[in-house]
């Protein structure tokens, strides 16, 4: 996701065939992602971890790599679950 999302922002545009790639492989990570958090809360340990802070990082600007999260109710959910953490800090990323 963290490429797709580099591509975006290039001045000029990637080859298609290269972001099809990246958006694959991309949506291949939430598939997983979105079937582990099926049956828990958090990533590792049903408790949240620095795997919660580290996954975090790139899925929540997923958008900005122009992937569609509406289709991953649980990642949206654990999304929220995050924010909603003590210490979370709300910050643009670029």
């Amino acid at each position: 996701m963290a490429v797709a999302r580099f591509l975006h922002h290039l001045p000029d545009p990637p080859a298609p065939e290269l972001l099809a790639e990246k958006h694959e492989k991309g949506y291949a990570a939430l598939n997983i992602m979105e079937q582990h958090l099926g049956a828990r809360d958090y990533f590792v340990a049903d408790q949240y971890t620095i795997a919660d802070i580290a996954l975090y990082a790139y899925t929540h600007v997923a958008e900005k790599g122009k992937f569609d999260l509406s289709g991953h109710p649980n990642i949206r959910l654990w999304l929220d679950r995050v924010r909603e953490r003590p210490g979370h800090v709300a910050k643009g990323v670029g």
